[in-house]
């Protein structure tokens, strides 16, 4: 595979009434294809989410968005354009960031988390010294991340439910 400049072509989820902000760092191949956040199906994040809250696993785009407006999430990626080979996030390369204003100036966000090392180290790089907004680094719901079951990843992730 070889690098490919991409940019990030699909919004934020969020309004007026989000608190928690999550990031990722930039969507995988399955995520660009269906347009929507964690598509890959052997990704933890929505199962995570779902249980968390205690409810059903949200299945379409408008159930996953309605999921996370109705709990007061924010959702968007780090990155709007970089070189990436395939979604191997240590691949990442020549990174412009999301101007994380566009929701910090527009909604009355508490906390901010990183969904893996690599979201929080490009936010750390690129938008923290923009928005001086502290960031938690959360464990990635990656399958790649096999080293957290769902129980620990769960035990993580708790601080998020308000």
């Amino acid at each position: 595979m070889e690098y490919q400049t991409l940019d990030h072509v699909f919004a934020p989820v969020f309004d007026e009434h989000s608190e928690i902000l999550i990031l990722g760092s930039f969507p995988s191949v399955k995520s660009r294809e269906i347009q929507f956040y964690y598509g890959h199906p052997q990704n933890r994040f929505w199962k995570l989410l779902a249980a968390l809250w205690e409810c059903e696993v949200p299945a379409t785009i408008a159930e996953k968005k309605a999921f996370l407006l109705k709990r007061h999430v924010a959702l968007w990626d780090v990155i709007a354009r970089c070189d990436i080979i395939g979604s191997s996030d240590s691949s990442i390369k020549n990174v412009v960031a999301n101007d994380m204003d566009v929701i910090l100036k527009n909604a009355p966000i508490t906390g901010i988390f990183a969904n893996g090392g690599k979201a929080y180290e490009l936010y750390m790089k690129y938008c923290y010294p923009a928005c001086k907004r502290e960031i938690v680094k959360l464990p990635s719901t990656s399958p790649a991340n096999a080293v957290f079951g769902m129980e620990r990843l769960k035990a993580e992730w708790k601080g998020i439910v308000r």
